[in-house]
């Protein structure tokens, strides 16, 4: 987008000379200003955007100085608001099928109003990635990756055929086919820049991207983190991201690892102590000698879990070990000789060692990395660390602890309950605590190759001692990339993976979004029959209840090594030390003697990782998939909607939609649709995994005709609003307190009677009758999906009152034209003495501001103030216009 008015910096201007090429960037030290060198390094690449893209509209001259005098704007109690326009957007197909939908309704929409609407174009680079995400239903099979690719095709050619028009359709938008790798593994060994080199002008890279996973690329000094799908398809039309100038914790990291330890488990031990020190909304930069001992792998795989210890970012600034990476990974040297020098001369390049390049932080905390051991989390949360040494005793304890994140509570006479079953002919036992699925998941470690490699070795060992894993224990093996298989079998672990039933079976989100496949029949009947806790093992950053599989009560995360162990063991309640994992000949085999050390690992790793690997997978990303290559899609600039399609609908978002932004709208007598506890995620309201056969989705899809067998996951099917708003607080683990226990149930208060969420929401839309959402603290934890905003929209849901917001969820809803709220300090429903069966009347005055208290009248009578969430002038303008993609389609047609 053309910028506003000229650029006040472009004095700043300078040339460098790389090579034998000529180039200009921002010198950031000609501001002459002693307080750029104080900057955090994360912060130094906000300013330099700001001063790029200053036009004294989108971006002031005053946001710079706010910028450069971040010390004391960190500090500021209100939050001082910030714009920042990122250098590109990346999208997962999940959320990139819904971006390019609403691209297409927005042109519809613009052509209504007599617009252009070839002007609803994608300006800001996008990077979309199709995942691999069919269910695992082949897990077991040498063959699994061929018939899961071929299930892929045969299920979502439609949505397929939808993406490749929008390639064409959509300018500045490059679309990596399925089958090639998860989103932010492609973006981490592939896209990022690390420099941006347009036209010659030299800048940092960074990004805003829809899946949560974005923040891995921290791990490559590029700072991004993940948005809803909304607000980045702003971000592609030429908005800023408009944010609160962040607090930055220093993160020292100190020590040397233990040989037995993993970045997984360095990873969950700063998950659980930044959780402690509470982190959301901050970024945090990790600096200290220690950064040294860690590999561009470990870094990412740390970046990665940023959304389970609530950070924005966890950021790793560029040094002398991400160009030994950007070189292993096949990066051309006249891009990694551009990335070197241009760092270098803006001072955005670290040396970890040199404590006088450490700048001044928002607050500093430290950990030694020899005191990491092993460890897992769980049973139902990413940041609940367990040391492996104490597992058999924790999950022993959750058993009888009261129903929570830590306990299940069953009476003690039950815990050493045992049920036996046939499986294929032959009799096994299952009791609380035993693995039926144990997969080593894209989402997070498979970017690693010491975990995984560690794995295979691993599992070489466990072969060797004539260990096996139990035929019923579901397992599976989804690399992030090709890459993974490339060095997986060149170090010659593959065979041995195989034999314990970790075939590739693809690559993308899998078992972590609740894509395991079904687990076989008897032992779901053992489990449900006798309500036991049976386990999930996974190497991935997401545990939360009811997100990997309905009959795993208990799961958790753990390295890819971990993972084997446990699935060898066939139970998490074991004592390593003391127990056996398994017998050879009768012959006890413990853990210690099977595994590989770090040294061991390392040495692997250096000789079988080699640029050439990636330049295998790489050099026919685009191309590569033959299943792509033939689709035939439609030409145009216009999408023919086709209304017999249960894929791809034409989204009601901007029906009935104006010129003029409308008036603001109190909202009156509004019933609650759903009265929420605490840590309601967007896994809770979000519709994902596989749509239960009894759910409001699975009757409307059997009404068009289709077979359970058809009707894939809600992940596949987001650009259809009909599926998704029938799949929103469909979530079997979701505990609504008018019910009072879990399930995806409600009570229409008119009439008395349950029903589903989505049929409730249905009867007070027929009767003209708003509801909003009344729950406790972090609601929208988790993930950022756009379809957790989305979705209440479509049921009809005006505000949500919550005690706390997550940050990404609380901005969606306002991208929504949803009003977010917040009780007061100290105060919540229950003080309130608020039974949520109420009506509520929430009076907006017709000239809005940030930071506003406003009165709540209570259908009985009574009144309570809360505060209206809308933090910033740009957040209120988009809940002026009903949304921002609305705010877009008005801008387009001035």
């Amino acid at each position: 987008m053309a910028a506003e008015g000229p650029n006040p910096y472009t004095h700043l201007l300078k040339d460098i000379k790389i090579g034998e090429n000529l180039y200009k960037y921002y010198d950031l030290l000609s501001l002459k200003d002693n307080r750029y060198e104080r900057l955090p390094f994360s912060i130094r690449v906000l300013l330099e955007s700001a001063v790029r893209n200053c036009d004294n509209f989108q971006v002031k001259e005053e946001d710079v100085l706010k910028i450069l005098d971040w010390e004391t704007n960190q500090a500021d109690a209100k939050g001082v608001e910030v714009p920042f326009k990122p250098a590109r957007v990346i999208l997962q197909d999940f959320t990139g099928v819904p971006a390019v939908v609403d691209f297409a309704a927005m042109r519809d929409a613009v052509k209504e109003l007599g617009g252009d609407p070839q002007r609803i174009n994608p300006i800001c680079p996008a990077d979309l990635v199709i995942d691999h995400s069919v269910q695992v239903e082949f897990s077991r099979t040498s063959d699994a990756l061929q018939k899961n690719q071929e299930i892929e095709f045969e299920r979502n050619s439609e949505r397929f055929v939808f993406l490749k028009w929008g390639a064409q359709a959509l300018k500045n938008m490059l679309i990596v086919p399925p089958g090639s790798g998860i989103v932010h593994q492609v973006n981490l060994e592939y896209l990022a820049r690390v420099v941006f080199d347009e036209e010659r002008l030299l800048f940092p890279d960074s990004l805003v991207g829809t899946d949560s996973h974005t923040t891995m690329i921290n791990g490559l000094g590029v700072v991004g983190w993940g948005v809803g799908g909304i607000e980045a398809e702003a971000v592609m039309l030429g908005q800023a991201v408009s944010m609160v100038l962040p607090k930055v914790l220093g993160y020292c990291i100190t020590g040397t690892l233990s040989p037995l330890a993993t970045s997984t488990d360095v990873v969950l031990t700063i998950t659980k102590h930044l959780r402690q020190i509470g982190v959301v909304g901050k970024f945090v930069e990790f600096y200290g000698p220690g950064v040294k001992q860690l590999s561009l792998a470990d870094r990412a795989t740390i970046s990665n879990m940023c959304p389970e210890y609530g950070a924005t970012i966890g950021f790793f600034a560029v040094d002398d070990t991400t160009i030994h990476y950007l070189r292993q990974s096949n990066r051309d040297e006249e891009k990694i000789a551009k990335v070197e020098a241009y760092l270098k001369a803006v001072k955005m390049f670290r040396n970890f060692c040199d404590a006088t390049q450490d700048p001044v932080f928002s607050e500093v905390v430290e950990m030694d990395l020899s005191e990491v051991v092993p460890s897992v989390s769980g049973p139902k949360r990413p940041h609940d660390r367990v040391p492996v040494s104490s597992m058999h005793e924790d999950f022993r304890l959750c058993l009888g602890n009261k129903v929570g994140f830590k306990g299940f509570g069953l009476p003690p006479e039950q815990h050493d309950k045992t049920v036996p079953f046939v499986y294929q002919g032959q009799e096994y036992t299952l009791k609380h605590g035993s693995v039926v699925i144990a997969a080593i998941t894209s989402c997070t470690n498979t970017s690693n190759p010491s975990v995984m490699l560690g794995a295979g070795m691993l599992a070489k060992n466990a072969v060797e001692a004539g260990l096996s894993v139990a035929p019923f224990i579901k397992t599976s093996l989804s690399p992030g990339s090709g890459v993974v298989t490339h060095y997986l079998q060149h170090s010659g672990v593959i065979p041995y993976l195989t034999k314990l039933g970790f075939d590739i079976v693809g690559y993308g989100c899998m078992t972590c979004i609740g894509n395991s496949g079904p687990i076989p029949e008897p032992i779901v009947e053992a489990i449900e029959k006798n309500d036991l806790v049976c386990c999930g093992v996974l190497s991935g950053n997401r545990n939360f209840e009811g997100r990997i599989h309905p009959n795993t009560r208990a799961n958790y995360l753990a390295s890819p090594l971990l993972v084997i162990a446990y699935a060898l063991a066939g139970r998490v309640d074991i004592d390593f030390e003391k127990e056996p994992i398994g017998y050879n000949g009768g012959d006890p085999v413990y853990l210690r003697d099977i595994w590989p050390t770090r040294s061991d690992i390392q040495e692997v790793e250096q000789k079988h990782v080699v640029p050439a690997m990636f330049k295998e997978v790489y050099s026919r990303i685009t191309t590569g998939n033959e299943r792509w290559n033939k689709l035939e899609a439609p030409e145009g600039m216009l999408y023919p909607w086709d209304s017999s399609s249960t894929y791809i609908k034409n989204p009601p978002f901007f029906q009935g939609m104006t010129k003029e932004v409308p008036p603001v709208r109190s909202v009156q007598n509004a019933y609650v649709l759903l009265n929420l506890g605490d840590s309601v995620t967007t896994d809770h309201i979000s519709p994902a995994g596989s749509i239960a056969r009894n759910s409001a989705a699975a009757r409307y899809l059997a009404s068009r005709g289709l077979t359970p067998r058809e009707f894939n996951s809600y992940g596949s099917r987001r650009g259809n609003d009909a599926v998704m708003a029938r799949g929103t607080f469909a979530n079997i683990r979701l505990v609504n307190k008018f019910i009072g226990k879990a399930g995806p149930r409600t009570i229409h208060i008119p009439s008395g009677e349950e029903c589903d969420v989505f049929d409730a929401a249905e009867r007070y839309k027929a009767d003209g009758q708003p509801v909003i959402i009344i729950a406790g603290k972090e609601y929208g934890s988790g993930s950022s999906r756009d379809w957790a905003a989305k979705g209440p929209f479509l049921l009809g849901v005006r505000a949500v009152i919550a005690e706390s917001y997550e940050r990404i969820h609380r901005s969606n809803l306002v991208g929504m034209g949803i009003i977010p709220m917040q009780f007061l300090e100290g105060q919540n429903a229950s003080s309130l003495q608020l039974t949520g069966k109420e009506t509520y009347t929430i009076n907006l005055p017709s000239e809005l501001t940030t930071g506003m208290v406003v009165t709540v009248q209570v259908g009985d009578g009574r009144s309570f103030e809360a505060l209206v969430r809308f933090d910033t002038e740009v957040e209120l303008t988009y809940f002026q216009n009903g949304g921002i993609l609305n705010y877009m389609i008005r801008k387009m047609i001035q």
